[in-house]
């Protein structure tokens, strides 16, 4: 049965980086992230879409060993492979769309 997600902007979890599941797709889940403060320094496991839906996220992420930022805006996207160093900083709340490897940190 189809599903339309109307809340995406007004959405929150009860903690930081909570998630609701919107889909699995071939062993990839996409999931619809509330947070108001930063994640942790990770390394996927596999490649991970990261789509800012409301708010303001400046990602770190290290380059040949070298710290570098940017900000993303509604819409802007970080897109990661496997082995890519990166944290998400929300600056205020942030609703994100990530979708990744299921299980995947």
């Amino acid at each position: 049965m189809p599903r339309i997600v109307t809340d995406a902007r007004t959405f929150t979890a009860e903690r930081a980086w909570g998630a609701r599941d919107l889909a699995e797709i071939d062993g990839a889940t996409v999931r619809l992230h509330w947070t108001d403060k930063p994640y942790v320094w990770h390394v996927n496991d596999g490649p991970e879409v990261f789509v800012v839906l409301e708010g303001v996220v400046e990602m770190l992420y290290r380059e040949g060993g070298t710290e570098k930022s940017a900000r993303l805006e509604p819409t802007d996207m970080f897109i990661a492979h496997v082995g890519d160093e990166h944290v998400a900083h929300p600056i205020g709340e942030a609703r994100i769309l990530v979708i990744e490897r299921k299980g995947s940190v």
